[in-house]
């Protein structure tokens, strides 16, 4: 918005600001319109076709062109039918003739598809439109194999890509012709409309026939999207165990290496060697993220990314953060932990200390049904805020099931917009508090979570509370716990969250004793 801002401002004096109505939100457009008229602009001017692809020209790299694939309903756990027969209830709820679906991780999981074509994220180049009674995905049909073909069959037409916005504008107009003809010049106009997303482009918008004909709503798919069903809710707690088998392994290799071997490894090297180790484990596809390996003072950078050839040794006598994750097909994981192979300072082991009593707050919180992430925040940051610490970052945010890492409308932090949805059992979200001294170093401990119903005593107002059930298997940093600031009950939330861990990676290590004793030496009971 800050962007937005600044062309605004540049609009005095009676002149228009134009866009590439493609890379902008329809919502985002009219604020944009309404900053220009009142810094004396005229107004904001569709731009069709983008200047810098015209500079671009021939050197622009081509699409992405991945091949599409069939996620089998053993991983999604609901066939792409019902999928389609629920969101036509909420079309018959709003009384709308269609809606048209932009974002690309809710096309692929609408349909049980998953792709290639953004790093990291199981998604491809599409849309789709969904009426009362058809389904449209526009798509290259070079993407698809005869499997993805006779998995959509005759319940879903494939068109080519480019073909929404003309499809969307012939839909809109033979909706318009068709209620000029059944209105009566003596009533009102149809209110009728499509229903896009708030995140759906001006350029469809405007296709679709502008303000007049168009609703924008938090779309009904992201919000199915985020509560799991049962079968996804098992491979999330299936793959973290391997998952966390892997961070274990790696760990442990780590630990010896830096110990050990005298010859430097650099960040980008140990994030190499965890990817390496994870590729081995059932169900692996790739990785959900860039790794964040982070040495010393470079822990203390929230969002940073080790570069090839330039990055910095990871030095054993200092903090080291690694935050990564995986996609595997019966789910997505997203993992932080921080370590220290040398002796840490006392600061280093208080912060941990702090950031893991809010960690284990959180996870122990039970709340009633209603609550939304902004109201659990508190939870996290407490311990933090008596010593007059914080971090600047969100607490938690949702995670699709092998599909984005960032999913919406769910999270927990003390931004407003996590104020605006409750959390349900089946939402899949994380656990991450940190604390950062610039310069210095950087601590972070997450886990996933799922939403779960409460087992309490009472149910007050006759509506079940709900609670987190952590799905991470990754033990937390001994050396960095400073115990005389645990309570006891957070003390046995530890021992049990470690007893758990080895029951369910040990089998992992029968044939690696460097792991297990890693993974024994961790998991002591305080």
């Amino acid at each position: 918005m800050y962007l937005l801002g600044r062309n605004a401002d540049e609009a005095k004096g009676g002149k228009s600001v134009g866009v590439d109505p493609t890379v902008i939100t329809a919502s985002d457009a009219g604020k944009l319109s309404e900053k220009i008229k009142n810094k004396g602009g005229k107004d904001l001017i569709s731009v069709e076709e983008n200047l810098v692809d015209i500079v671009w020209g021939k050197e622009r790299p081509s699409r992405p062109n991945g091949m599409v694939k069939v996620l089998d309903q053993k991983f999604s756990g609901k066939a792409f039918e019902e999928k389609l027969s629920d969101l036509r209830k909420e079309l018959e709820k709003k009384k709308s003739p269609g809606f048209v679906v932009s974002m690309l991780d809710e096309v692929a999981w609408l349909f049980n598809l998953r792709g290639s074509d953004i790093p990291y994220n199981p998604v491809f180049f599409s849309y789709a439109l969904i009426t009362p009674d058809s389904a449209s995905i526009y798509v290259d049909s070079q993407k698809l194999s005869e499997d993805v073909m006779a998995h959509l069959g005759d319940a879903v037409k494939v068109l080519p890509y480019e073909a929404i916005f003309d499809d969307t504008r012939e839909l809109s107009q033979a909706l318009l012709t068709t209620s000029l003809a059944d209105v009566d010049s003596s009533t009102a106009p149809p209110t009728e409309k499509f229903l896009v997303s708030t995140k759906t482009s001006w350029a469809l918008s405007q296709a679709l026939g502008g303000k007049k004909s168009v609703e924008e709503i938090r779309s009904p798919i992201e919000d199915a999207k985020a509560v799991k069903n049962e079968v996804e809710l098992q491979g999330m707690r299936a793959c973290h165990v391997r998952d966390g088998a892997a961070l274990i392994e790696y760990f442990a290799w780590l630990e010896e290496r830096l110990l050990q071997n005298s010859a430097p490894l650099d960040e980008v090297q140990g994030a190499d060697k965890l990817e390496e180790i994870r590729s081995k484990h059932q169900n692996f596809v790739g990785l959900s993220f860039d790794a964040i390996s982070s040495s010393g003072a470079n822990a203390a950078v929230i969002h940073y990314s080790p570069e090839r050839g330039s990055c910095s040794v990871i030095d054993p006598k200092a903090i080291y953060l690694c935050d990564s994750g995986a996609q595997y097909l019966d789910g997505t994981t997203d993992t932080t932990r921080t370590l220290h192979f040398g002796e840490p300072t006392e600061m280093e082991r208080k912060a941990y200390t702090l950031v893991l009593k809010g960690h284990i707050a959180l996870d122990r919180a039970v709340f009633p049904t209603r609550t939304t992430g902004f109201a659990l925040d508190t939870l996290a940051r407490q311990f933090l805020w008596l010593e007059g610490l914080d971090y600047r970052h969100g607490t938690g945010h949702g995670v699709g099931s092998y599909l984005n890492v960032h999913e919406g409308p769910i999270g927990i932090g003390s931004h407003i917009r996590y104020s605006d949805v409750p959390l349900a059992p089946g939402n899949v979200l994380s656990n991450e508090p940190g604390y950062y001294e610039d310069g210095s170093f950087g601590i972070r401990i997450e886990n996933i979570v799922i939403v779960k119903e409460a087992n309490t005593k009472f149910t007050f107002g006759e509506k079940p509370y709900l609670a987190f059930e952590h799905v991470t298997m990754v033990p937390m940093c001994q050396k960095l716990i400073d115990t005389a600031l645990l309570t006891s009950i957070e003390k046995d939330w530890l021992n049990t969250y470690h007893a758990e861990i080895f029951e369910k990676t040990k089998g992992y290590f029968e044939k690696d004793s460097r792991s297990l004793q890693w993974l024994e030496k961790q998991c002591h009971p305080l």
